[in-house]
C-alpha cells in the first residue's frame, strides 16, 4: 500500500487517464523510467 496525498493522486489519475493508463500502470511506469534513467547514470560515470 502506499500512502499519497490526494492532490498527488488526483494529478497521477489525469495523467493517468491521458496516458489511457490506470493509475498503478502510471506509477509502475513511472518508477521503471526513474530507475532505467537512474541505471543509465550509473553506467556513464563509470565509463
Amino acid at each position: 500500500m502506499l500512502r499519497i496525498p490526494p492532490d498527488l493522486w488526483d494529478e497521477l489519475e489525469k495523467w493517468a487517464a491521458a496516458e489511457l493508463r490506470s493509475v498503478n500502470g502510471q506509477i509502475e511506469f513511472l518508477l521503471r523510467k526513474a530507475a532505467n534513467e537512474r541505471k543509465r547514470g550509473k553506467e556513464k560515470q563509470q565509463k
